[in-house]
């Protein structure tokens, strides 16, 4: 019988940070949940806690070989995940599995095909995230709804849960972050309803190891407007 959910962590060079996410995971994540990690070719040690310390708590470990980028190793996730439903969790600190339980009843439930996690639903992000992250995010957000229609206030979110069986279907073309507003407009193009709920965020700094830069901002306005004229 698979599992209701299927978590895929893509991880790179995430040393510091990996086992405590796994753990938080398997904690605080809902039980029963296929564990994926697959390791964008680390080459600070994470790999080798992965093999050796956190094996028996991963159900499945791809490795990629070579450097390829988040949406490479999430379509990498997705061809061995048998769950019902896929999410996708980063390999930092900055969200909280325990709010994968609530996104899940509610697909379950059938009020929703896919569920987003907004960071800028909950009223503490605003404490902690600067105005031009705010603006930013907001702005490639809206800009997405004008093609796809939804009414989202956090396209970018790393917590998007989804059925399997549509991410499956769809051909992921992104390697990196562009992979948010592809699979958005996606979902649009296939009538899946999207429903928003608001989760706690612990953003982390670029001299932390945040990886997403500026170069992916005007990637995604590109992806934004490619797949946009595509499905209008």
């Amino acid at each position: 019988m698979s599992a209701a959910l299927s978590i895929i962590i893509p991880v790179y060079n995430e040393f510091s940070t990996v086992s405590d996410v796994v753990r938080s995971v398997r904690e605080r994540g809902p039980a029963g949940a296929e564990l994926i990690v697959v390791d964008d070719c680390s080459s600070d040690g994470t790999r080798t806690v992965l093999q050796e310390e956190l094996s028996g708590l991963i159900d499945k470990i791809v490795l990629h070989e070579v450097n390829q980028g988040k949406g490479a190793a999430l379509r990498s996730g997705i061809g061995v995940a048998t769950g019902e439903f896929v999410v996708f969790q980063d390999a930092d600190l900055e969200y909280d599995p325990g709010e994968l339980g609530a996104m899940l009843e509610i697909v379950q439930s059938g009020k929703a095909d896919a569920v987003y996690g907004s960071r800028f639903l909950h009223p503490k992000t605003k404490e902690i995230c600067p105005l031009w992250h705010r603006a930013v995010n907001r702005g490639l957000t809206e800009f997405s709804n004008l093609f796809t229609g939804f009414r989202l206030t956090d396209m970018e979110t790393c917590y998007k849960l989804l059925p399997l069986s549509f991410m499956k279907s769809i051909e992921m073309e992104e390697n990196r972050f562009g992979i948010e507003p592809e699979i958005t407009a996606k979902a649009a193009d296939h009538g899946l309803r999207v429903e928003e709920i608001p989760i706690a965020y612990n953003r982390r700094e670029f001299d932390e190891g945040k990886k997403i830069g500026p170069i992916d901002g005007f990637r995604a306005l590109y992806v934004i407007t490619k797949y946009g004229l595509l499905y209008i």
